[in-house]
């Protein structure tokens, strides 16, 4: 059964990510090309990103949008 949809937990999976690999959000806006402090909103769950800066987010991180993707599911999963 799908569960619902939580933005929070994708910024929350950004973060991890971008920490992981050693990157400032300073470092990862200007890869994405989006403002450091639209980043820090979408980590902190007060924005919600659409596709395409997401797109551009993983992008930034390396990462394929479907792998993104899939990590969120995971995480939306493993709380539920």
């Amino acid at each position: 059964m799908p569960h619902s949809y939580d933005h929070t937990i994708t910024g929350q999976v950004i973060r991890r990510l971008r920490l992981e690999r050693g990157m400032s959000q300073e470092v990862l806006s200007g890869l994405a090309a989006i403002s450091r402090t639209h980043l820090s909103e979408i980590e902190s769950g007060k924005d919600n990103a659409n596709v395409e800066t997401l797109w551009h987010i993983a992008s930034g991180l390396d990462i394929r949008l479907s792998d993104l993707f899939r990590r969120v599911e995971d995480e939306i999963e493993r709380r539920a």
